[in-house]
């Protein structure tokens, strides 16, 4: 592995999304979250905007983001975020928003998720949490690069934020069945295929941009009951139960849940530095790849920050995207 600068902030598992802001003068700032018409993306569009940033929230259902807009707007005082249709599993949902966005960016935060119960596909046959954590937020930020550039050039850097979880430690990108044609479908394991390929993305993301002015980081928000364990079976219920009564992870609240996306968002040691892997809104240790899940409960794996495999996943996501390489 390369070597890398450790951060160290004063915010621990228990700091909230707004005291991480503390302090923090957003006016001027471009931000757009990914699936914040709930949930740890709601609470992340309502800081950010309390703040003074301008928010759009992306989003599949604009009437429950409109909803969360008004609600923020009222809260917070501030001027109302913007709402815009986004479908990350959709790729015509994807080129439409791509089309329609016009300003400079300095902040994107690629939050929406799902979990899916079975076997799922998008129409061009891709496994769907893949294909929504992953290849969706991979062709929006390539799609907003140049946006991402702009914001950059005005501001002195723009930031990208990948949003990911302790499940990545469950599993790798399996490059060789990337869409489970040829091994029984398990979704724990697709999730956390997808969540890995989230923190490989940052990696990448910063190789190729940072010139640019342009990082991305990964976080882990940690647990928190939200809707995205909607359509759990029974099984992953009770896998999650048991996970939780190991001591694996204590569920958080949203605000606490957003606290370390918002460390990636504004400390000043990211200004400039890309590819880490914050949890609890700090750093967190490499794990190496055959520890168990049990044994380390936080950290980060070797496979979700090998340069080599998050190169390979970039080079296969630009290609199934039809994304330029740069």
């Amino acid at each position: 592995m390369a070597e890398r600068t450790w951060l160290v902030t004063p915010f621990t598992a228990s700091s909230t999304a707004d005291d991480v802001l503390r302090g923090h003068d957003l006016d001027g700032v471009r931000a757009l979250v990914t699936g914040a018409s709930s949930g740890i993306g709601a609470e992340t569009a309502r800081a950010l905007t309390a703040a003074g940033a301008r928010v759009t929230l992306a989003v599949r259902n604009t009437d429950a983001g409109s909803a969360v807009a008004d609600a923020i707007a009222r809260s917070s005082g501030r001027a109302r975020p913007d709402v815009a249709p986004l479908d990350l599993a959709d790729r015509a949902s994807i080129a439409r928003f791509l089309a329609a966005w016009r300003a400079p960016l300095h902040l994107l935060v690629n939050n929406a998720g799902v979990v899916t119960g079975g076997l799922a596909r998008t129409r061009e046959g891709w496994e769907w949490q893949f294909a929504t954590h992953h290849l969706g937020h991979f062709a929006l930020a390539t799609g907003l690069r140049e946006a991402l550039a702009r914001g950059a050039a005005e501001r002195g850097g723009a930031r990208v934020v990948a949003v990911s979880s302790t499940a990545h430690m469950r599993a790798g990108v399996d490059f060789g069945d990337l869409h489970f044609a040829h091994r029984a479908y398990d979704p724990q394991v697709a999730y956390a295929r997808a969540k890995t390929a989230n923190s490989l993305f940052a990696v990448a993301a910063t190789r190729h941009w940072a010139r640019d002015g342009i990082v991305a980081n990964t976080v882990n928000p940690g647990g928190v009951a939200t809707g995205l364990q909607r359509h759990f079976t029974e099984a992953q219920r009770r896998s999650l139960d048991a996970a939780e009564a190991a001591g694996v992870f204590t569920y958080k609240t949203v605000g606490q849940g957003a606290a370390t996306t918002m460390v990636a968002a504004v400390h000043p040691a990211l200004a400039r530095s890309g590819g880490h892997y914050l949890d609890d809104c700090q750093e967190a240790y490499t794990v190496p790849d055959d520890a168990a899940l049990a044994e380390h409960p936080h950290g980060v794996k070797e496979w979700a920050l090998d340069p080599v495999r998050a190169e390979r996943l970039w080079t296969v996501s630009a290609a199934l995207t039809s994304a330029p390489l740069v």
